[in-house]
């Protein structure tokens, strides 16, 4: 049993560093946006294409986060080996529900995406199916993620890193740029041919008989049973609000229509926020699991090093991102660079705060509650970093009078 935890003892300089080394892969973020500024001619033959895109950058991000938050605590109390074969029951449980809650992630943000469509985005019944389908297709393509989430977390575990710190930042990178791609190659199956369709539809019956298989082979399971009762609630939450994100996203898209710049670094804010409260809450969770952390806000401070490097080493990606964005689209000037990263700066404030108390309140409120924290705090946190991080660049574009 892993019952000490190496994040206790180190010093805020170390972990900043840590953090840092972590966040420098979401700069990868920037490939995902620069997808979408090259696609933005197929995003434009469906109103809902482009809502969808943040729904389901988000809806990885909280089967990702499920699967790198609840392996992190596992290997830290050795309930789950760093091993692919002859591990723990509980390992390959947490595989077989993630199968049957992509599906069920799937389903539920449809659903509500239709609703969501009818209000603001101008769509009819009839567009369900097309959304369904879209859904369903990119989400299990995305599985192959898990694999690869998988091994950074037995590689890093093995090598001393901290897989709480680690783990998530790393994938959720990779994860937008794969789910991007995979957005890219299924629109364009989607809307160039019957037999581009066809191709789909059996990805998703693939995957819809898998999930059934699943479920029924594990329904007398309680931990499977309860894994996928508290992780439903969640993905209902999270479907609403990946719905508002997008949403939100057609309002600044509407702003920024020649700005590529703000396309290109979208992805990479989304999950750059999201990466701060993966760090906060999946450490904080640890703690609370080890008994280092009481349940209750007055508790914040014995947290305050990690929420402070976890801040920092976000500042630190953020003015990285701004260069970068410069870079790739307009020609670089002192002027240019001053506009980017106030919009940036005032963005990372304004989402950082909620997401700080939004991420450790969810991991008191649910460990009293005795429920499992990681059921909960990275897949909500992750899916309320987009809203947040959205919103907040919307304010900063309009506060700062630079759309």
């Amino acid at each position: 049993m892993h019952l000490s935890y190496e994040g206790v003892s180190k010093n805020f300089f170390r972990l900043l560093k840590e953090t840092s080394v972590a966040y420098f892969f979401g700069l990868g973020g920037l490939f995902a946006g620069f997808i979408i500024a090259s696609y933005l001619g197929l995003f434009k033959l469906a109103p809902w294409t482009i809502a969808l895109y943040p729904a389901l950058v988000s809806a990885k991000g909280v089967t990702g986060g499920l699967l790198s938050g609840r392996l992190s605590t596992a290997l830290h109390l050795g309930t789950i080996r760093p091993s692919f074969f002859k591990n723990t029951p509980s390992f390959y449980m947490l595989i077989e529900a993630l199968i049957v809650l992509t599906l069920a992630t799937s389903a539920t943000i449809s659903l509500i995406s239709i609703v969501f469509g009818q209000l603001f985005w101008g769509l009819t019944i009839v567009d369900f199916s097309g959304i369904l389908l879209v859904v369903i297709a990119t989400m299990s393509m995305g599985l192959l993620l898990s694999i690869i989430t998988i091994n950074i977390a037995f590689i890093s575990f093995k090598k001393g890193s901290d897989p709480d710190i680690v783990v998530y930042p790393i994938m959720s990178t990779i994860s937008d740029v794969f789910i991007t791609v995979c957005y890219v190659l299924v629109l364009t199956l989607y809307f160039f041919g019957d037999l581009g369709k066809l191709a789909l539809l059996i990805l998703s019956l693939a995957v819809l008989s898998t999930a059934i298989y699943v479920f029924i082979k594990n329904f007398h399971e309680s931990d499977f049973i309860k894994t996928i009762k508290e992780s439903l609630f969640t993905m209902i939450l999270v479907a609403l609000m990946v719905n508002i994100t997008g949403t939100v996203l057609i309002g600044i898209s509407n702003f920024v229509e020649n700005r590529k710049e703000i396309y290109i670094i979208y992805p990479a804010l989304i999950g750059m926020i999201g990466n701060v409260g993966s760090v906060i809450g999946s450490t904080a969770t640890t703690k609370l699991a080890l008994g280092l952390l009481q349940p209750s806000f007055s508790s914040m401070k014995r947290h305050i090093k990690s929420i402070f490097s976890a801040w920092g080493a976000s500042l630190l990606m953020f003015i990285i991102l701004a260069f970068l964005a410069l870079l790739l689209t307009t020609p670089f000037s002192f002027s240019s660079l001053y506009n980017i990263i106030s919009i940036l700066f005032l963005t990372n404030v304004f989402a950082v705060l909620a997401i700080v108390l939004l991420t450790y309140s969810i991991s008191i409120l649910t460990f009293k509650k005795g429920l499992d924290p990681d059921n909960f705090v990275i897949p909500v946190e992750s899916s309320f970093a987009d809203v947040v991080t959205s919103i907040a660049l919307l304010a900063s574009l309009l506060m700062l009078g630079l759309t």
